[in-house]
Parts: C-alpha cells; structure tokens; sequence
C-alpha cells in the first residue's frame, strides 16, 4: 500500500484503518483477574524430562523449514521472518495491530477537526503561547492527560532542557571523560560567565562536562521545503548549585553556529528547539533499531529452536505479541516515500533507514552492552568514578524500580525450571538457541554459548522484557505526544532555512510549522499512543498475568506474577503521584514525567 505525500495525513490513516472491522483485540477485551495455577496444569517442560522426544524434535525441525530469515525492513538492521510459518505469522501479527489502532485512529481523525476548528476560531497560530491552542481542551479520548504538566509552561527554562536529557531521551548524553578529546570549543570568557572561576576544560578535567552529539545527521537527507540542524550540545554540573545544565549548542550546518545561554533570548531558544528536533528523530528510530530489531533477531532464534513448550519459549511469546507488525506497518504506511514521517520530519524516509543502518552496530544493536544499568554506567550517568554525580537522573530512578521487578519475576521463573544450575548446561534446546541467537540470527553482543549460568539467563530474560515493556515506551507510545514532541519547543522540522549568524531573529513563528502542519504532527504522534491500556490486560502490570501464559506453568511462577502485578501497581502509584516541590520542580526538573508508568504502558513492542 502506497500513499501520495499530497493527501492530508488524517485522511489517509483513517483510509487505511477503515475498512477494518472496529472491534478491539483480545487482550483488550477484559481486566483478568489472575487465575490459580496447580501443579496438575504444568506443560512447560525442559527437552530433557519430555516423555515425547520425538515429537518434540520433529516439531522443531518443522520450525527450522518453515521460519526462514529474510531480508530486513526499514533499513541494514535484523533478519526479517518469512518461510511457510514466518509469513502467516507476520500476517496475523499485522492483522493484530490494525485491530489495535482502529480506535485511536478513528478518534485521531475525529479530534483532528475539533482541534482545527479551535484553532481557526483564534485566528490561527499567531504566537508561541498561541500553540496551546492546539492542546488545551482538545485530544480529550486520544491524550487523556495532554501534555506533561509543566511542558506548555516551563519550556524556555534551561533546566527543563537540560533535563529532558536525563528523562524524555536518556540515551543520547554521555559524560566526557577527562582523557577524551572535545568536540568543539568554547571561549574561557564565555564560560566564566555560567560558571564562575571555571573554564571549559577545568569542567572537563574535573568530570563535569557532557556531550549530546547529533552531528551525524548533517549527511541525512532531508524533505524539500523542510530545513534542518544536526546539533552538537554540552552539558555540565554547575560547580556551585550542583544543577545539570546546558552550556552550548553547535548546529553542524550552514554557518555552523555555537549558541550559548549568554545570547538573545530567541536566539538561544531557536538553538533548543533545533536540538530538540535532532533529538526527536533520534528517539523515534533508535528505539526502533534497539526495541524492535533486537528482539526481533533474538524471537525468530527461538522460533527456530525451542519448542513451544519450552519454558524460554513461552515467557518470549508472552512479550513478542503482535511484535513482527510493526515494520511492515511502517514500511507501508510511516516510512514509505511521501508517507506520514515525510509529512512531518525534515528529515526523510531514507534518513531513517541510513540512521537505523548505521547506529543499529554501533549503539542501538549490541545487547549485554544496553543492559539499563550497564549502558548508565559506562556512559557516566551513575555511579560514575571520575566525576560528581548527577542530582538527579529520573529515566534511571524510575526505571530502576521497575527493571528491579522484572529482574526479580524472571529469576523466580527460571529457579522453577532450572532448579539445579546443571540443567541449563543439559538444555540441549536452550544452547541452540544461545548458538542461533549469535550466529545464524545475528544478535550483537549476546552471551556466547555453551550458557553455562543461570544468572546470565536472568539477565538476557529481564533485559528482552526491559525491551519490549520499558525501553521501547520511554522513547515511543505515549511519550512523544506528552512530552519529546509537544509544540513549539519540540518540532519535527523547520520551516525557514537557519540563521547565518546571530542576534537578527525578531520572531520564531517563521521556523515553526503553521497551524495544518502542527496538527499534522501532533496526529501522528497521538496515534502512537495507547490510552485505553490503563483499564486492560495489555499494560505492563500485567505483563505475566496471562491465563494462557500461567496455565502452562506452576504455583512458584503463579505467585511470582501476583507480586510483578502488586509491585507495578505501587510504581504506577508512585510515578502518577509526582507533584511540583516548593521549589517548582519535580525529580529536579521543571516538568512532571511519567513516561515509564506501568498502567499506562503496553507490555508488548505497541507500536
């Protein structure tokens, strides 16, 4: 399916949506109460104690001839399934997902005109503060609790773009080590002004500088009329408030602008919203090479491998619901030429698959290396060695809570299956599947095998389900329409050609999308959203809470759900019940997020 660019992007999503029937999926249709399993119901079970060997290996064999690897989508990431299985799977997969979408698509369309109407009704977007406009009481079904409190309000703050760093993207800052080489200069005068008796390499020395780098994207192409930076910024600890802040931002094209907080007001706010917009495109399709084509890699080996009475196989089609969807819906309808990206991004569809290309071997793709705390570890975000550590770091302290869980149900299942370590290493399936993961599927960085520990197993477990439940929503779902893409701070594109020096900008409207195009943009990533999750079986409270997933299993594992269901809710409660300090602030930050909420959050790879 193919669209042409020129026709408005609600009218061709409820195209492709309307012909579906508007029924939700199952995993939608109730809030389950968790069964009890009993011991009698058991029909997970290791190759090793399988009284039909035969059987078994006969399946699997099937499952080699009719689950192929084929040729990846949306850019050079992972394998793609195809073969006599792999193809009607995709297809009740995709099947899945448009059932899924049909409602908030439908409504999507519905609040588009509303919001259009609103905004018409004022005369259109006149100003920055006009933006709000096109949030406040609109997208009531769609984006129940709009925008993050605090981001129609607080965004020409410093800290709060400062922050974001540490929340609505954490996985682009790095603090620089004292040995390293720095990106770009800053002159000594201009940072004894933000910090006073310091220079930038006294920062540098002492740990306290950061960098966020976007400056690969000067090379991508863009969409004709839409203009773009690739910026470069710097970040620090202020030596005397303890505060993590932006120093300079670089923009890498054209006349190459350094700004700093020093400059005129539009000036220095241009320079964020340019970073913001890097920052934007980075998030959208990062989390697509890591969440997506990683476990994507890592479930076609296990399709190919483990039978689907194996207790590793099970616990993975419990997360992989709906998984292999979601390139091919991409392909079709948000990455193809003219399609809703090009609508909306200045940078095009081909952007996309160069980025997703080149940063799924480098940073997206390697699998022990993006462990939650590992990956925060080496890039200096805590528990850092050679520097103070930050105040605040809120992507780590709530998703430490939850990763926690995770780490906590998965270790209980695997003791259920593998209660002497030995059997693993006697798991004749689970070897091939260690082997095919690295080899054959091509996962990066996976435990090499034989597999000898069960504590690594834990850790490959509760990272895949960090993927798909956690990771994937704090950059995609909700995020985006509440937070990493809210208007103006937060543009897609811009829509004048960038300033060739500084202190000349007598308004910012001309660089920010007009009222169509902002619609556009918010539309599309409303449509990201899942906000009937909250009140379904599809949120990650209960991820493990299946009949179908429980019943095949045992009471150590039925008990180890209830306490997952009981500590996802307490951290939905925790992170819904955020509030302003007296200060104004909330984790250190001048907006309130809740990205990571387990009630709000799918457990599966949504979208």
């Amino acid at each position: 399916m193919r669209f042409q660019a020129s026709w408005p992007l609600v009218v061709i999503w409820t195209t492709v949506i309307s012909a579906l029937p508007r029924v939700r999926s199952p995993i939608h249709q109730q809030r389950l109460s968790l069964p009890t399993v009993k011991e009698s119901q058991r029909k997970y079970i290791l190759p090793v104690f399988d009284p039909k060997p035969s059987d078994r290996a006969n399946e699997i064999r099937r499952n080699r001839k009719g689950y192929l690897y084929g040729a990846s989508l949306i850019g050079n990431t992972s394998y793609f399934p195809t073969g006599d299985l792999g193809d009607p799977m995709v297809k009740e997969h995709v099947d899945l997902w448009y059932k899924d979408a049909a409602w908030i698509s439908q409504r999507v369309a519905e609040e588009y005109q509303s919001a259009a109407a609103t905004v018409s009704s004022y005369g259109g977007l006149q100003n920055l503060s006009s933006f709000n406009l096109l949030y406040d009481g609109q997208w009531e079904a769609t984006l129940p609790y709009g925008p993050a409190p605090g981001a129609q309000t607080n965004y020409s703050q410093d800290l709060f773009f400062s922050m974001e760093r540490l929340s609505v993207n954490p996985y682009v800052v790095t603090r620089l080590h004292p040995n390293e080489e720095l990106s770009f200069n800053i002159e000594d005068t201009i940072v004894a002004r933000l910090a006073p008796g310091w220079d930038l390499e006294m920062l540098h020395a002492s740990g306290r500088l950061f960098l966020a780098d976007h400056s690969y994207q000067a090379k991508y192409p863009k969409v004709e009329g839409k203009y773009s930076s690739a910026c470069s910024a710097y970040f620090y600890i202020h030596p005397a408030t303890q505060e993590f802040l932006p120093l300079a931002i670089k923009t890498n094209v054209g006349s190459n602008l350094t700004y700093t907080p020093l400059d005129e007001a539009d000036d220095w706010l241009l320079a964020k919203m340019m970073f913001n917009m890097n920052d934007l495109f980075h998030g959208q399709i990062f989390h697509l090479a890591n969440s997506h084509a990683v476990m994507e890699a890592l479930y076609q080996a296990a399709l190919r491998t483990l039978s689907a009475v194996h207790p590793i196989r099970a616990f993975l089609d419990r997360i992989m619901y709906q998984a292999f969807a979601i390139r091919p819906v991409g392909e079709d309808v948000l990455f193809n030429p003219g399609g809703f990206f090009d609508q909306s991004f200045a940078l095009s569809n081909e952007a996309v698959r160069q980025f997703a290309t080149e940063h799924y071997p480098l940073s997206a793709g390697p699998f022990q290396s993006n462990y939650f705390q590992q990956d925060l570890v080496a890039r200096g975000l805590v528990n850092c060695t050679y520097g103070p550590a930050l105040a605040s770091v809120p992507f780590y302290d709530d998703g430490i809570l939850i990763v926690s869980s995770l780490r906590r149900f998965t270790d209980t299942y695997l003791r259920a299956y593998y209660p002497r370590e030995n059997l693993i290493f006697l798991d004749t399936e689970l070897q091939n599947w260690i082997s095919e993961a690295t080899k054959e599927a091509k996962v990066l960085d996976f435990p090499p095998s034989p597999l000898v520990s069960r504590d690594v197993l834990v850790s490959i477990l509760t990272h895949a389900a960090f993927l798909t439940g956690v990771s994937h929503h704090a950059l995609n779902s909700g995020t985006p329409a509440s937070t990493s893409g809210v208007l103006p701070f937060h543009p897609a594109a811009l829509y004048a050609p960038l300033p060739t020096t500084k202190g000349n900008i007598t308004t910012l409207m001309p660089f920010l999308p007009n009222m169509t195009d902002a619609l556009n943009h918010i539309a599309l990533l409303i449509r990201f959203n899942r906000p009937k999750l909250e009140d379904s079986d599809g949120n990650l409270v209960h991820m493990f809470s299946s009949p179908k997933f429980l019943a095949g299993g045992c009471s150590e594992v039925a008990h180890a759900a209830r306490l997952f269901q009981a500590e996802m809710l307490e951290i939905s409660s925790r992170i819904q019940s955020k509030t302003f300090d007296h200060n104004g602030l909330a984790q250190g930050m001048p907006f309130i997020w809740r990205s990571l909420d387990p009630s709000k959050n799918p457990f599966f790879l949504s979208v």
